[in-house]
């Protein structure tokens, strides 16, 4: 089996943060604009959120930053949020749609 690069482990710990509204989560949502992974394994989250008023918004950036920040390789985390573009649900993934009845 193929190791997993930092990245994917990155991913998987995005895909356990759920929107508290909302039984999908937040990746598959489109809220994650941007991921880089720098030399010596910093990371940088670009993510936005369903709505400026959303009620997880103190929530959710910060969960993140904790999930990405309990893998080891990972030596520092910033999560930085952006409502440009504005999130629409046309940035959900299919699986997200169906799961949400959009289809």
């Amino acid at each position: 089996m193929e190791s997993k690069t930092l990245r994917d482990k990155i991913l998987d710990a995005i895909k356990t943060v759920y929107d508290p509204e909302i039984p999908v989560d937040i990746y598959e949502l489109g809220l994650i604009y941007e991921i880089n992974v720098y030399p010596v394994d910093n990371v940088y989250v670009l993510m936005t959120l369903t709505s400026p008023a959303c009620p997880a918004a103190e929530i959710i950036p910060v969960e993140v930053e904790e999930k990405i920040k309990a893998i080891p390789e990972v030596n520092d985390i910033k999560v930085e949020i952006t409502f440009d573009p504005p999130y629409t649900q046309d940035m959900m993934s299919e699986a997200a749609k169906l799961e949400l009845g959009f289809m």
